[in-house]
This record gives C-alpha cells, sequence and structure tokens, in this order.
C-alpha cells in the first residue's frame, strides 16, 4: 500500500514537473542537515573508541587520526549542502537496498542513505554506515536494476571492509619508506633515480591492490544483486554504461548555437570570439611519461572488470539489451537531469554548467529553465574574471586531453572581455528570466 501511494505522490509530480518550469530541489533542510551531522559526529566517535581498542602500535594511533580527519571533512560537506535530505530519490535507494537484503543478511542494518549533488554516476559507503549517492547516477543509468548493481557494488566494499584494509595497508607501507627513505640517504650513489624508482614502485603497488579492491567488490556485489532476483545482464549494462562517461560531455555543440544565443540586441555577436590557438607547432609525442598510467589507475579498465565477471560467471557472457526504465525511475531520471545545472552551481563549476546548458539548449530543452542557469553562470564567471581568478571557474585549453567541442567552447570564454562577458550575463539573468 506505502509503494502504490509513493508511485501515486511521484505521478502527481511528474504531472505538475512538467506543466511548468522546474523549480530545483528544496535546501531548506537546516534541521535534518544538524540531526544527521550531530548523530554522524557522534557515531564516528564511537567509531574511533572501537580502533583503538581493537588495534594497538602504529596502526592504534594512525587510525583514529585518519577516521576524525575523514570524520571533519564529511562534517563539512553536510554543513556545505552538498547533501539533499528528504528527496524524491530517498525511498527509491531505499526500497532497492531492502530488496537486496532480503535474501543477503550479511548486508549492515544501520545504512543511512544520503543523496549528493553531485553529477558524477558514482556511490560510496562509509565505515559508519552512512551510504552516499550521487544524483548523477539516477541521470546516467538506465533502470532500477543498473541503479541496484551500482548499489551492490558498494556493498561488497562495505562487507569486506577495503576501506579499513586499504589504510592498514597505507600505516604499514609508510613504515617500510622510512627504513628505504634512511637507506637511500646512507649512500648518495644515484640518489635520485633510486628515489624515483622506489615512488613508482610504491606507486604500483598501491595501484594493484586497488584494482584487486575492485574486482573483488565487482565479484561480491554480483552475488548479492543476483541473490535478490535482479536481471542478472543488467549488472555488466551498468559497468557498460559507467564506461562512457565523461564529466564533460563529449556531445558536440555547434558553432550555429554560438552564434543563436550570443547575437544578442545590444552585442552582436563576433566571430572573433571563435578564434582558436594555435597548437600545431608543440609535439605531444616528444613527451615521455616516467609512469605508466595504466598502473596507476585505481579502478581497472571496465572491460577488464567485465571479463573478468563472465570468466567467474558463465551466465553474463550472453550480452542482452538494457531493460526499459520503469515509470517511477524514468520520473526520477528527468529531475536528477534537471539537476544538472544547480549541481554544477553548487561546486562552484561555473564553465562546465555553461556549455552544459548550451548543449540542452542546443536540444531545444526546457529553454527558459537553461537560458536562466546560462545567465547565472555567466555572472559569476563575470565576478571571476573581474576578480582576477578565472581559473579557478574555467579550464584552459588542453588539446591532448578535450575533444575539440569542449576546445572550441572554452577558446570562445577566453576570448570574451569583461564587458561582453557582463553583457550576456544581465541579458540572460534579467532579460531572460
Amino acid at each position: 500500500m506505502i509503494r502504490k501511494f509513493t508511485f501515486f505522490l511521484l505521478l502527481m509530480f511528474s504531472a505538475i514537473f512538467f506543466a511548468q518550469i522546474y523549480k530545483p530541489l528544496d535546501t531548506s533542510d537546516y534541521a535534518q542537515r544538524k540531526e544527521f551531522a550531530r548523530n554522524y559526529m557522534a557515531n564516528n566517535e564511537l567509531l574511533i573508541k572501537d580502533l583503538k581498542s581493537k588495534y594497538s602500535g602504529k596502526a592504534g594511533s594512525e587510525l583514529p587520526k585518519i577516521y576524525k580527519e575523514l570524520g571533519k571533512d564529511f562534517d563539512d560537506k553536510v554543513k556545505n549542502k552538498d547533501f539533499t535530505f528528504n528527496s524524491v530519490f530517498d525511498a527509491k535507494v531505499k526500497s532497492l537496498i531492502e530488496r537486496l537484503r532480503k535474501n543477503n543478511p550479511q548486508i549492515p542494518q544501520n545504512l543511512k542513505i544520503l543523496i549528493a549533488k553531485n553529477n558524477t554516476p558514482n556511490a560510496f559507503c562509509f565505515a559508519d554506515g552512512t551510504f552516499v549517492i550521487n544524483m548523477g547516477l539516477f541521470s546516467w543509468l538506465n533502470n532500477d536494476d543498473q541503479l541496484a548493481s551500482v548499489i551492490s557494488h558498494e556493498l561488497g566494499h562495505k562487507i569486506t571492509e577495503h576501506t579499513l584494509k586499504a589504510f592498514l595497508s597505507m600505516i604499514n607501507q609508510n613504515q617500510t619508506d622510512k627504513l628505504v627513505v634512511q637507506n637511500i640517504k646512507s649512500n648518495k650513489v644515484n640518489r635520485n633515480q633510486r628515489a624515483f624508482d622506489v615512488l613508482r614502485d610504491r606507486i604500483y603497488q598501491k595501484g594493484a591492490k586497488n584494482r584487486k579492491q575492485e574486482m573483488e567488490a565487482d565479484s561480491l556485489g554480483y552475488v548479492v544483486f543476483k541473490n535478490s532476483n535482479f536481471k542478472k545482464n543488467e549488472f555488466i549494462n551498468a559497468l557498460k554504461r559507467l564506461e562512457d562517461f565523461d564529466t564533460i560531455s563529449p556531445r558536440q555543440l555547434n558553432v550555429e548555437t554560438y552564434k543563436k544565443f550570443f547575437n544578442l540586441p545590444k552585442q552582436e555577436f563576433n566571430d572573433k570570439w571563435l578564434a582558436k590557438e594555435d597548437f600545431s607547432l608543440y609535439n605531444y609525442n616528444n613527451f615521455n611519461n616516467k609512469l605508466n598510467k595504466d598502473s596507476l589507475k585505481s579502478h581497472p579498465e571496465v572491460t577488464l572488470r567485465i571479463n573478468n565477471l563472465k570468466k567467474i560467471f558463465p551466465e553474463l557472457k550472453n550480452e542482452v539489451a538494457d531493460e526499459k526504465a520503469s515509470e517511477s525511475y524514468a520520473i526520477l531520471e528527468k529531475i536528477a537531469r534537471m539537476e544538472t545545472l544547480p549541481n554544477f552551481y553548487h561546486s562552484e563549476d561555473y564553465g562546465l554548467g555553461i556549455y552544459t546548458s548550451l548543449q540542452f539548449l542546443q536540444d531545444g530543452e526546457e529553454e527558459k529553465y537553461y537560458k536562466n542557469w546560462l545567465g547565472k553562470c555567466f555572472g559569476k564567471i563575470y565576478e571571476a574574471r573581474k576578480n582576477y581568478n578565472l581559473n579557478r571557474y574555467l579550464d584552459r585549453v588542453d588539446p591532448k586531453n578535450q575533444s575539440e567541442s569542449y576546445q572550441q567552447f572554452l577558446n570562445f570564454m577566453w576570448n570574451l572581455n569583461l564587458d561582453e562577458i557582463k553583457n550576456i550575463a544581465d541579458y540572460y539573468q534579467y532579460k531572460e528570466s
């Protein structure tokens, strides 16, 4: 009965949602934030006390320091309104976790759910049972089963206490490193190369351990997932979706889009704004990496993870197309998509906010809504340019690591002078609001 009522409310919300300009999720949740922060810090203190009783020596002194610092950092994020409380997403996540828990008694009972105002499709679980789901998961994944698969993976990390094990390994490694450094200092022969060799080996070893943990979490997570009668292949489909994610959307932004939205009544479009920096004389191939990038990745390539799962679980070998989203998930997916700009604005990613607004406008989506966010982000860019700290909010052009479309956007933004930025900000904040 409760599920039916919740679904009814979602449908009612959907009808209202599509009938008017979308309003971002309410963040006037001071009482909930204060209560959560108080409980979180109290639980973290209990955790620290427990660690002191369980571990002696270096681990017994260092672990409490690490968890105290983590607790303070997380408390700052709560106070900074990085999470939404009692949002429309909570019921969906709780229902999926309850479904996972039904045939998996090893899942902790004390999980507390938080939805992060973050567009990256990710999730993580803290030692005290606080489970954080990024809003980006809802807009990037395709259905309930894929969302449940990511939650299952993170539960795999939680059940095996991977974070705690990583901290213990780090503490032990620090002790070993001190002895190695002393040895390097005692012998001056080829000291720099020997120091770099030690650093490289430590980094590679750390990467290898992290990759092993990811694959362990995949395997355990999949067992939890299939025990709960979710569609098995959606675990693989979710990994494929995550592999395709890029913080900076690869979608092409057409030149005509710039001319359409920046040819203003009192400021005509200037073709010089689209001029590009010339990097043709710089040969990137002359640069040789001293470290192997593949060895530094903490998350193994998704292809390797998928192949590993198929090797362990033969039922995953046959590929199946993504399931269609349920009506309740489709509504949440739309809301998460509309929260993309408020999330960028909250995290002060104003350049990405402008780029994404233009892409939505190019596609003809919610024009008045995205024009408003275009103006807000340009307003912040104007303040940054005026205060000589634009680098903080807008990337520099990097031909080696950016798509041509994003490079074109960055060139456009850096070519605008202060008055031109202000004119655009004023137009979209006031004339188009």
